[in-house]
């Protein structure tokens, strides 16, 4: 054999295997990058599904009317509509979880030896290696007295402190600088060691688990639960949430069946100015009063206000919007006798009824802002109430029926639809605003996957990432040899693994703080 076959041999054999396929796999999966890029990913899925209008979200009908069919052919297959809820949002949940639990296993050992098994001694060559080093020279009786002095300052600058004895052995230097191997020198050390903050190398793993518990609350609630926008208004009765379904783009609605009836008894908006309109600026708070019928729990009675959510049987009732089309919630008429007489007042409920002294019924109808005659039937011109007027049905003790029109404004006498009715003529003289209707939003989460996600995994991770980022860990060591006759030579070094800054001033402060006990110091 030559000898370049016998050198190619040799490197042949000299080659380094390649990791199993498996230990690859592993290897990029529990990778950081590869974390990093499916959360900016999931990050950016999260902010389409914010842009675009969900398709359980009040006002989706609008939206969808308002895209091109390319738009609706494009969203609607990419599942953009409730994105969600789409395989691929779910998958990269689940691929990214994945990686946050292989991360945590492959680092945590190593992170985990900070707290178990602590460096508590070190070498001159590593004090030295140490961005933040100082040799200061002491004097004392023993090296009890520069231990007791250092674990002073170290406590007094908020660190524990930890001391350990060692021992080196060396060639004795001959007057050349050669090593004289016939005699050995035996050398006694002792070491102080400081920390604060050993917790917090595990704090990486604590926002690990914080986002495991956010993704597994959030994919248990939307794989268990859905979230719908119903309208509310009063006397309204129902049993079923309609909710929307994509195949591509076409859009299919559909009923989900509750287990209980849901009756809106009254809603009411508590304005900051009760003459101003009925918009989000002038609200204080708005107030919807349903009523639960169960059959197996029987009839509950909730306000859902804007603080102050209900939950019921894994259901929560949320305020959402208003259709602010102005309506009244109570009414106050003014009925003054055709014959003459005493001006009556009457307080009247929406969708409420009222009896008069003289057996005359008076039933709601319904009331308009701003009314007008649209080919001869009432209608409302527009939402605000330029013209209100409640319409009534009454009937006399006779048993005579009729329609009455109560307007606030003003009428002459000589318009036939504010002429006397009924023996009265009708005038709205107060009413209390309110709009049309108020829109809940009904989430259904049957094992509290959204409760388990915000409290515990969302304030979890703020208080995680608090505690990573403001807290570090601080090591300082301090090796004490003595040079001579009651004078002691202090080596200190040390590390933080965040905030170099803020470890520079507390290192200095513990240099400073040897001060008084030294003769020389060197930084």
């Amino acid at each position: 054999m030559s000898a370049v076959e016998e050198t190619l041999k040799v490197k042949e054999y000299a080659k380094p295997k390649s990791a199993p396929i498996v230990n690859r796999i592993l290897d990029f999966l529990s990778s950081v990058r590869f974390g990093v890029v499916l959360l900016c990913i999931l990050v950016g899925l999260s902010m389409l599904g914010m842009l675009i209008i969900q398709q359980n979200v009040q006002g989706f009908d609008a939206y969808y009317a308002s895209l091109t069919p390319a738009e609706k052919l494009v969203y609607g297959g990419l599942g953009l509509f409730d994105v969600y809820y789409s395989w691929y949002f779910n998958f990269i949940l689940l691929v990214l979880s994945l990686n946050i639990v292989l991360a945590s296993i492959d680092r945590f050992p190593s992170a985990w030896s900070y707290v178990k098994d602590p460096k508590l001694s070190a070498t001159r060559d590593f004090l030295f290696k140490q961005k933040q080093n100082a040799v200061l020279s002491i004097k004392a009786e023993n090296e009890n007295e520069v231990i007791e002095k250092i674990s002073d300052v170290f406590r007094r600058n908020g660190l524990s402190a930890r001391i350990t004895q060692s021992k080196e052995s060396t060639y004795a230097v001959d007057e050349n600088g050669k090593k004289d191997f016939s005699k050995i020198i035996h050398k006694n050390y002792f070491s102080v060691f400081g920390e604060r903050g050993k917790y917090n190398r595990l704090g990486a793993y604590v926002v690990h688990v914080a986002l495991l518990t956010l993704f597994l609350g959030h994919f248990v609630a939307f794989q268990t639960g859905f979230d719908a926008d119903v309208s509310m208004t009063p006397g309204q009765l129902s049993d079923q949430i309609q909710l929307i379904k994509f195949n591509i783009d076409q859009k299919e609605k559909y009923n989900v069946q509750l287990p209980f009836t849901i009756a809106c008894t009254d809603i009411q908006q508590k304005l900051i100015n009760p003459k101003g309109e009925i918009g989000v600026q002038n609200t204080l708070d708005w107030r919807t009063q349903i009523k639960i019928d169960d059959p197996d729990y029987g009839v509950t009675v909730a306000d859902v206000s804007l603080n102050n959510p209900f939950s019921y049987r894994g259901y929560r009732f949320f305020q959402a919007q208003t259709i602010p089309v102005g309506n009244a919630r109570t009414m106050k008429l003014e009925l003054t006798p055709e014959t003459g007489g005493e001006v009556l007042t009457v307080d009247l409920m929406r969708n409420g009824s009222t009896s008069l002294p003289d057996g005359t019924k008076v039933d709601y109808e319904t009331f308009m802002p701003d009314f007008y005659l649209n080919g001869g039937n009432p209608d409302t011109r527009s939402a605000q109430y330029n013209n209100p007027v409640a319409i009534l049905n009454v009937t006399t003790a006779a048993g005579e029926k009729s329609k009455v029109y109560a307007f606030a404004n003003k009428l002459p006498d000589n318009i036939p639809i504010g002429a006397p009715k009924a023996g009265y003529k009708w005038r709205l003289a107060e009413f209390e605003k309110t709009p049309l209707a108020h829109v809940l939003s009904i989430k259904y989460d049957p094992y509290q996957g959204a409760f388990i996600a915000w409290y515990f995994g969302g304030f979890g991770l703020m208080g995680a990432l608090c505690f990573v980022f403001f807290f570090s860990h601080k090591r300082i060591w301090a090796l004490i040899e003595k040079t001579n006759e009651n004078e002691y030579q202090v080596v200190l070094g040390g590390n933080t693994n965040r905030n170099d800054f803020g470890f520079e001033d507390k290192f200095k402060k513990v240099v400073y703080g040897l001060e008084d006990s030294k003769q020389t110091a060197t930084l």
